[in-house]
């Protein structure tokens, strides 16, 4: 009686599938960004045009010594004010912009003595070499949450949501243009330009 052969399984569409399977996995996979922090310089400035003159008021100084200790405007302050002095004086709304309008959506005292509008508005931070950089960073988060939360809060008024989702649906849809969304965006960024100065620490 012959012997029966044993039964083989056909491998040779294996490789076929192993290649597909990792082109699939190359196609659908999203490699994380380290997003880090999101400034950017300032673009060049043509050398014969004159800076603009800033008015003191419009001007809000922040300085962290080499002892860590952060004066805001001359004074000593824990940094656990900073934000809401910050929000305070962005959102000011005491005068008028280049344009001669006013701040109608600005909630602050409108004090005369402070920050004329949102986009006059700067914020002057300047450390020292010796400053730590984990106070720095504090400090600078500080200041950036005070921006963050005053776009927020117009983007729930305006769009009823959050204006981290809007960026988190930007950056998620980067290859699909949404232009009633990257308008909506602008218009919060025009609303609160982030004007964050950060001058270079003294060498001596």
């Amino acid at each position: 009686m012959a012997k029966r052969a044993a039964p083989e399984v056909n491998a040779g569409s294996m490789a076929d599938i192993a290649f597909l399977l990792l082109i699939f996995f190359l196609v659908t996979t999203t490699i994380e960004k380290d997003k880090g922090q999101l400034l950017g310089l300032p673009p060049i400035q043509d050398q014969n045009v004159e800076p603009p003159i800033i008015k003191q008021k419009n001007l809000f100084t922040v300085l962290l010594n080499r002892k860590n200790q952060l004066l805001v405007e001359d004074e000593l302050m824990e940094v656990k004010n900073l934000r809401q002095a910050a929000i305070d004086f962005i959102d000011n709304g005491g005068g008028t912009n280049a344009e001669g309008e006013t701040c109608d959506y600005c909630k602050g005292k409108r004090d005369p003595s402070s920050s004329d509008h949102p986009d006059k508005a700067i914020i002057s931070y300047k450390y020292d070499r010796e400053t730590t950089y984990e106070k720095y960073i504090e400090v600078q988060d500080e200041l950036l949450s005070a921006y963050a939360f005053l776009r927020d809060r117009e983007a729930q008024r305006l769009y009823n949501r959050s204006f981290k989702s809007m960026l988190e649906e930007k950056a998620k849809n980067q290859f699909k243009k949404d232009e009633k969304l990257n308008d909506q965006i602008k218009r919060i960024q025009k609303m609160y330009p982030q004007i964050l100065s950060e001058a270079e620490p003294d060498k001596n």
